[in-house]
């Protein structure tokens, strides 16, 4: 699955350890979720969607839905 997680914390200027604090995880977990080596458990892609402000549909692509 395709993401614009990297995208969305740069525009938003937030490191990937501030990123990962306010999830509750680690930087390693921000780091494979962004190169799309780990999908996270919905309830992580939503707090991701949070942080953002934004809907998990816009942060998460599904491989025929991207934009």
């Amino acid at each position: 699955m395709k993401n614009r997680m990297k995208e969305l914390r740069q525009k938003n200027s937030i490191s990937q350890e501030q990123i990962a604090e306010m999830l509750g995880v680690s930087r390693q977990t921000i780091i494979s979720i962004e190169k799309g080596r780990y999908n996270p458990s919905l309830p992580l892609a939503i707090q991701i969607a949070r942080c953002f402000d934004t809907y998990v549909e816009e942060v998460f692509l599904l491989e025929d839905e991207e934009k």
